[in-house]
């Protein structure tokens, strides 16, 4: 897996507009000591540490007295005060989106820092103060920080001094062309940027972290469904290595519906890669037909039965999957262990990269799979407990074809549309949601859906009011954990 993504933010003008409550502070702090500080000028380039800001109007031998009482009167007059930055919270949900922590890196009094977060409640993973300029490099590295988001030129050198990426936000002192001439990799007018940025970033990282995997590999036999996540990994194959170096392998069974074959034997073509349609022969197993919850280990296994060796047989290094991140977060996924237990890589899980990123890498490649609905294999659609069998399959297939054609000649579009084999004649009809919602309140076309789905030899058939779900046949497994 890649790297942990560790972004750290510094507080004062990045997170929080903190020129209130220091103003605050600041005027209590010259009334005590009956000096003139000109509180706009100095909060107008808050950044520096205090005691270099009261520099210019006190005595040397004053400063150190006058920051402890500048810090004792903080709490009850700057915290309250002080308002986060439009687009924070949203800053630091953006990391936690991508599973990252976050590391808040200023040159506040760190207690005042922390009093200011718990007020705000921004939540941070690790908060580390009174460091400024490139001492910050020593706090960002500890946490093994990759970016470094501040408003300030010494912010600049924060980063630079941990190698980490440095992002300018233009809600400080420093001016675009400042920090620009201070080596920021990224200016953005303020935080509201920050997570289309991020999104951006992690995706891009995650590609060039995907490319080097596949360099890396040589060759590669891409074990390909015509699915979005199969579809990326082999445009990303072709990328890396060349298509001369990459083949394209499609498992021919009951199991894959007819329509789905010529689209993915087309869209790999246009690759200029070589396309194998072996045949697989998943009935044959035992474990498959039974269907328990272990089913798809079974008819993993087949498929790497056969192309492991295909793969060798073309002097390829690797057989690859398209497992993605989710996939292994998900938990309940027999058919991944199977592929591991075969030798097969999972470069994009390995890279990290989620089924949103497969779809938003490959809307920006302009591969016409970016939309493309998931289409897990027929069997998916048989209730855990009835056997597979290849009329059973044939049954769904057709009635799924018969559905998709009724609904075009109604004018009705669907996107996801599924046939669940119940058992015992039965079926349940999964639906975009907002179509099923409209079926189940009465809508004529109700019937005619039911009536497709009896002709091609079901008893009975509903829809289900709750629409598609994918996996949906996970819930009706007692013990999901036993299969895994």
């Amino acid at each position: 897996m890649p790297a942990p993504l560790v972004v750290g933010f510094d507080l004062d003008m990045t997170l929080v507009d903190s020129r209130p409550g220091i103003a605050a502070v600041l005027e209590a702090l010259a009334a005590e000591l009956g000096v003139e500080i000109p509180v706009h000028e100095v909060t107008s380039q808050l950044g520096p540490p205090l005691d270099q800001l009261l520099a210019p109007y006190l005595p040397a031998e004053e400063i150190d007295a006058a920051v402890d009482r500048f810090r004792a009167l903080y709490p009850d007059l700057a915290v309250a005060a002080t308002p986060t930055l439009a687009g924070a919270s949203e800053a630091v949900a953006a990391v936690r989106a991508h599973g990252g922590s976050v590391l808040v890196v200023t040159g506040k009094h760190e207690p005042n820092a922390r009093r200011h977060l718990d007020h705000l409640g921004l939540e941070v993973d690790t908060l580390a103060g009174d460091v400024w300029g490139p001492g910050k490099g020593a706090a960002l590295g500890a946490a093994g920080a990759g970016v470094y988001v501040g408003d300030h030129v010494h912010d600049v050198a924060g980063a630079r001094a941990a190698d980490a990426l440095s992002v300018s936000v233009l809600t400080g002192p420093s001016s675009r062309e400042q920090v620009l001439d201070a080596g920021t990799d990224v200016v953005l007018d303020d935080l509201t940027g920050f997570p289309a940025w991020l999104d951006s970033h992690v995706l891009t990282s995650r590609l060039a972290d995907l490319e080097e995997r596949l360099v890396g590999l040589g060759s590669v036999l891409v074990a390909f469904s015509g699915g979005a996540d199969s579809a990326l990994l082999l445009a990303a194959a072709v990328r890396a290595l060349g298509p001369e170096h990459v083949v394209a392998a499609t498992g021919y069974s009951h199991a894959l519906p007819a329509a789905e074959r010529d689209p993915a034997r087309e869209f790999a073509e246009g690759l200029g890669v070589r396309v194998l349609t072996p045949a697989t022969h998943e009935l044959e197993r035992e474990g498959y037909r039974a269907n328990a919850g272990d089913r798809c280990f079974f008819c993993k296994t087949e498929l790497m039965d056969v192309l492991v060796p295909l793969a060798a047989e073309h002097g390829l290094a690797a057989v690859a999957t398209g497992t993605n991140a989710d996939d292994l977060a998900a938990g309940f996924r027999p058919g991944i262990r199977a592929a591991a237990d075969a030798g097969a890589v999972r470069p994009l899980a390995d890279a990290g990269l989620t089924k949103a990123q497969v779809r938003a890498a490959s809307l920006l490649w302009g591969l016409p799979t970016w939309d493309k609905p998931a289409a897990a294999c027929l069997s998916s659609r048989i209730a855990y407990g009835v056997e597979v069998t290849a009329a059973g399959l044939a049954r769904v297939e057709a009635a799924e074809r018969g559905l998709r054609a009724l609904l075009a000649e109604a004018g009705t579009p669907v996107r996801d549309l599924r046939v669940r084999d119940l058992g015992a004649d039965a079926a349940r009809v999964e639906l975009d949601a907002d179509l099923a919602g409209r079926l189940a309140a009465g809508d004529p076309l109700a019937e005619r859906v039911r009536a497709a789905v009896l002709a091609v030899g079901f008893a009975d058939a509903e829809v289900d009011p709750r629409g598609f779900r994918s996996g949906a046949m996970n819930e009706l497994l007692p013990d999901p954990e036993r299969w895994r």
